[in-house]
C-alpha cells in the first residue's frame, strides 16, 4: 500500500513540509509507503476549460498536473496540504486540484475512484477551517472517502521549528496517518473478502435552464 503527501507549499520544507513528515513518520510505523510530492515554486496554471483533457487524457500544460495524473493510480491514498493564504487553500494548490480533478473526470481516469483522502493545513494562526472545508470539497465529488482525524487537519506556526511546538497538531498528523492507514487496510480486506463495489449509475447531468 502506498500513500502521496502531496505539498502544496512555495516552501519545499516549510511548515506544511513539517506536517505532512510527521504523518510520513507515521505511516512507515504502519508499514504503509509514503511518498512526498512537492507543487514547487514554478508558476502553475488555472484551469482554462479548454475541454482537451477529455482527448488527451491529459492536461493541455504540461506541468506537474501531467507529472501527477501519470502516477496517481499507482497510490492507494492521497493527502493534500497547503499552507493559508488569505483564508484559503495555496493559489498554486488550488490550481493544481482544479486541474488534477477535471481532466481526470473528463478523460474518464479511475485514478481517485474510492481511493481515500485528506486535507492538512498549516497557518500561522487562522484560516485553516475555511481552507479544510474548501479542500475537502474536491474529495466529494471525486467519490474519495475523506479521512478525518482527533481534530481538524492542522498545525500552527510561522517556521517548521514552530510546528514541531504544536504538540496537538502533530499529533493529529500522527492519528490522521494511523485512520488512513486503518481504512485502507480495511478497504483491502473487504475486497479481498469478496465484497463488491458499488454499483455504478450512468452519469445524469442537469442543470436549471429549460
Amino acid at each position: 500500500m502506498k500513500v502521496v503527501l502531496v505539498n502544496g507549499s512555495p516552501h519545499e520544507k516549510g511548515c506544511t513540509y513539517a506536517a505532512l513528515s510527521e504523518a510520513a513518520k507515521t505511516f512507515a510505523q504502519e508499514n504503509i509507503a509514503a511518498e512526498f510530492f512537492w507543487l514547487g515554486n514554478k508558476p502553475l496554471s488555472g484551469c482554462i476549460a479548454c475541454h482537451s483533457c477529455a482527448e488527451k487524457k491529459r492536461c493541455v500544460f504540461d506541468d506537474r498536473v501531467n507529472e501527477f495524473l501519470a502516477v496517481a493510480a499507482d497510490f492507494d491514498g492521497f493527502i493534500f496540504g497547503t499552507p493559508v493564504h488569505w483564508a484559503g487553500a495555496s493559489g498554486a494548490l488550488t490550481s493544481f486540484l482544479d486541474r488534477v480533478f477535471y481532466a481526470a473526470m473528463c478523460a474518464g481516469l479511475r485514478s481517485f475512484y474510492l481511493k481515500p483522502a485528506a486535507a492538512v493545513m498549516s497557518a500561522r494562526r487562522a484560516g485553516t477551517t475555511a481552507t479544510y472545508d474548501q479542500v475537502n470539497k474536491y474529495f466529494g465529488l471525486m467519490q474519495m472517502p475523506v479521512i478525518s482525524s482527533q481534530y481538524w487537519n492542522m498545525v500552527h506556526g510561522s517556521a517548521p521549528e514552530d510546528v514541531q511546538k504544536d504538540l496537538e497538531g502533530l499529533q493529529t498528523m500522527r492519528t490522521l496517518a494511523r485512520n488512513m492507514a486503518f481504512f485502507l487496510r480495511c478497504q483491502a480486506a473487504g475486497l479481498k473478502a469478496g465484497v463488491p463495489l458499488p454499483e455504478e449509475e450512468p452519469k445524469i447531468a442537469t442543470n436549471f435552464i429549460r
